[in-house]
């Protein structure tokens, strides 16, 4: 049976299991927020980047002579083991919370003060030999402890984002030299325009992933100012005077991360305007990565009644009742995860804008929407990579007769039979339904051989 013991705070006396490194107030987040299935522990980043802002605090408070030796060393350790993941499942509190943020600190506070009592021989909640008040979070707040957090962990986030996009990027860029050589036809609302190859169209869609890249990093970089030190409200009550620039550097010294300090830590503590921003690059490339599977899914349409210019891999069956349909799943998941970053963009927009005066109360939804977004949108790329892009493969012979039965390619040889002949030839295809490629043959506008050349590939770019 599990043993428990008894730790009390303001509200009174409350019973922790025994074996938890969490205290009293991490027990009263526990049973007070049963919201949502997101816990601290599902996103294993922010658990580290809470690591980092203690070991930063723990750091700067000793080096300014608010934390003694003896006390450096075991909560550097416990600090350093909450980075290395070692106790991620002891950070079981609800995304969804009251409080601002408070549950999450003191989760961080209540570990760390446990686990370095323990180190120095203590039992777990004997805080007079480390509280986690007193001496995890000397010199800090909720209100800058927790959206340090928050900046930190997204930031690494994105890093690994960007590097999926990177692969997912490289991956139509591949496709787009191998079907360098396939002439097809290129559309504008959904009519025939005029040719192109299904390599410029995979080496477009590239480009376009991959200048999210840019977009994504830039704005990541503006969560590197920071507010620790400003405490509650920013005033710094309680923080030695250099805490908050010293503190930065400190940060920056172990992520390796370009930390600042904010240059007015009142008007950074309310402030959410970076994640507001960051999300925004999110919205917008869901959104293009969401343009970008309507493609795939319209050129695999058919494989008889429709497009048909490409073969997207067969990854299951796809209907109970109609035999041999197979559904293009994996662009089809990637656009419902585009939408809910798209929804989730909303989120954080209300969040943000529901700030008020010295401090934003609604960060834990605001931090959750984000969380999220990022860990689906780098779920979908890797899925995206690998079950659809890397497999899909060409239908020369459908793309060619598409381009030879188009009224779009007279475009291509109005050059070559004039304006006039162009559009007779134009007008006969649409009247007797032959193709402009026999019709220009049979009216001995071209030979076959020039009329192929002007064709080829390799003309078209």
């Amino acid at each position: 049976m599990t043993k428990f013991r008894t730790e009390s705070d303001l509200i009174g006396e409350l019973q922790v299991p025994n074996e938890a490194y969490y205290g009293v107030q991490t027990q009263r987040a526990i049973d007070n927020f049963h919201i949502s299935n997101y816990k601290m522990y599902h996103f294993p980043e922010f658990v580290k980047a809470i690591g980092y802002v203690k070991l930063a605090a723990a750091q700067t408070n000793h080096e300014l002579g608010l934390l003694p030796d003896w006390l450096l060393a075991p909560i550097s350790q416990a600090c350093q083991e909450v980075i290395d993941g070692k106790w991620n499942e002891q950070f079981p509190v609800d995304m969804f919370q009251g409080g601002a943020g408070t549950s999450v600190n003191m989760n961080a506070n209540e570990v760390i003060a446990n686990r370095a009592l323990e180190i120095m021989g203590y039992e777990k909640g004997d805080y007079q030999h480390c509280w986690p008040n007193d001496h995890i979070n000397c010199s800090q707040s909720t209100n800058d402890a927790y959206p340090t957090t928050i900046k930190l962990a997204t930031y690494r986030m994105n890093q690994k984002l960007v590097k999926k996009l990177q692969e997912v990027v490289a991956a139509f860029r591949q496709k787009g030299k191998e079907f360098a050589d396939v002439i097809k036809m290129g559309r504008t609302q959904l009519q025939d325009a005029v040719p192109m190859t299904l390599g410029q169209e995979f080496e477009a869609f590239a480009a376009t992933l991959e200048d999210n890249i840019t977009r994504l990093d830039n704005n990541a970089k503006l969560l590197l100012e920071i507010n620790m030190g400003g405490t509650a409200i920013g005033t710094g009550l309680n923080a030695p005077e250099g805490y908050a620039k010293l503190c930065a550097e400190k940060m920056a010294a172990l992520t390796g991360e370009a930390f600042v300090s904010s240059k007015n830590l009142i008007a950074a503590t309310p402030n959410t305007g970076a994640y507001v921003s960051y999300s925004s690059a999110l919205k917008r490339f869901a959104v293009e990565l969401s343009k970008v599977c309507n493609d795939l899914r319209l050129l695999a349409s058919g494989p008889r009644a429709g497009l048909h210019e490409i073969n997207l891999p067969a990854m299951q069956p796809g209907s109970s009742i109609m035999p041999g349909k197979v559904n293009p799943v994996i662009p089809e998941v990637v656009n419902q995860v585009c939408f809910k970053v798209i929804g989730n963009d909303l989120t954080v927009s209300f969040a943000a804008e529901a700030g008020q005066l010295e401090l934003n109360v609604m960060e834990p939804v605001l931090c959750q929407a984000i969380f999220e977004s990022v860990s689906l949108l780098e779920n979908a790329l890797d899925t995206l990579r690998s079950k659809c892009v890397e497999g899909i493969t060409a239908n020369r012979e459908v793309c060619l007769e598409m381009v030879k039965h188009s009224i779009g390619i007279v475009t291509a040889l109005n050059p070559y039979i004039g304006y006039k002949n162009s559009t007779k030839i134009a007008k006969e295809a649409l009247e007797t339904g032959k193709s402009v490629y026999n019709l220009v043959l049979e009216h001995q506008l071209l030979s076959k051989a020039e009329l192929d050349d002007i064709l080829d590939p390799k003309n078209m770019l």
